[in-house]
């Protein structure tokens, strides 16, 4: 860890408490949302939630609420949709920095409905654009993805590599990419995009058809269920605790160097971890409070269409540039996040999870 770049993260901590701001997160209800609501209002920030609670749950809202004494009386929710530009624009009035993070996620989701994923994330990230210029916000940080570098056998990955979509998803990020440069260019807007590799934490959805990895396996395992590897487990990539994507989101939001704006970044670990070896971790950790889970293995299917094959960041500009740097590693991350999983499934004894 860059010693240097992690005092710049808790100088920004310290401004930050010494000079509350107000922020509107959009799909606040999600994971990443969440997270980012809760360190904010930890700060003492003022924040305007936006989101349609199509992804998100109140829950997750309800649980910051109860975690920061008092952060109720500075937040703010609408309950709105970001494809309607109205909303967009009664959202972004009176607010100094926009972290956007509502999205459709999911490759397998984009293949099932790409004109839903282009209408959300693609239109509905333009009205926010929009309504953030009109309204005199400072800046916006929106969440990209590094779906958008598609295969490439040169790895770590670096921003100035092309964009080749290999999913809908994929292109509706490369397209926000492309409309936060014009804006740039055409309005002298301050747009920065996150480029966030694999993102896990508390808070994740571990159900539904489109869950992400680690919260579906875990509750499969939980359940005593079988966990799926698409592939032959060797599949790899960047895994990123959500605390990183929140330091990365504040960072990008406030930084004054004028080198640093208008750009993308990758956020992650700079880390590779195959699927078989992610497997073989939870298992590690879930076995204290899991009797059976020696006995567990993974069933083999065929590779998704549209998956990415190997994946790994190179996150030397981001620390540069905004001087962010990792906090939190898989490890780490996983111990929390699921005794997290382990707490939401009822399982008494999660503090075990090790």
């Amino acid at each position: 860890m860059s010693l240097l770049n992690h005092s710049r993260y808790q100088a920004l901590r310290t401004d930050l408490v010494a000079h509350p701001r107000v922020w509107l997160v959009t799909g606040v209800a999600g994971f990443i949302g969440s997270s980012i609501l809760e360190t904010l209002l930890d700060l003492g920030q003022t924040v305007v939630g936006l989101d349609d609670f199509s992804t998100g749950y109140q829950a997750n809202i309800d649980d910051v609420l109860r975690a920061v004494p008092g952060g109720a009386g500075r937040f703010r929710l609408i309950e709105g949709d970001i494809r309607d530009l109205a909303t967009c624009r009664r959202a972004c009035a009176g607010v100094d920095y926009v972290l956007h993070q509502a999205a459709l996620g999911s490759v397998p989701r984009s293949l099932d409905d790409p004109v839903a994923s282009n209408q959300v994330n693609v239109d509905g990230t333009l009205n926010v654009f929009v309504a953030a210029r009109e309204a005199g916000v400072r800046r916006v940080v929106y969440a990209s993805s590094c779906a958008v570098y598609g295969d490439s056998d040169e790895l770590p990955l670096s921003e100035d590599r092309p964009s080749r979509p290999l999913s809908p998803y994929a292109a509706t990020k490369a397209a926000n990419e492309m409309y936060a440069m014009a804006f740039a260019r055409s309005f002298g807007a301050e747009i920065i995009g996150l480029r966030y590799f694999n993102i896990f934490g508390r808070r994740q959805d571990p159900n539904g058809a489109y869950a992400a990895v680690i919260p579906r396996w875990v509750a499969s395992l939980l359940q005593d269920e079988p966990c799926r590897i698409y592939g032959d487990g060797e599949t790899s990539r960047d895994f990123c605790h959500v605390a990183n994507v929140v330091q990365a989101n504040l960072l990008a939001a406030t930084t004054s160097d004028p080198k640093a704006i208008n750009r993308v970044y990758n956020v992650a670990c700079g880390e590779t971890t195959s699927l078989n070896e992610l497997f073989a971790s939870i298992k590690h950790s879930l076995r204290p409070i899991v009797p059976s889970i020696d006995e567990a293995s993974p069933i083999y299917e065929e590779f998704r269409q549209g998956d990415i094959r190997q994946s790994s960041a190179n996150i030397s500009d981001t620390r540069r540039l905004l001087g962010f740097e990792p906090t939190v590693r898989l490890k780490e991350g996983l111990v929390e996040a699921l005794a997290w999983y382990a707490r939401a499934a009822g399982v008494v004894d999660s503090k075990a999870v090790a």
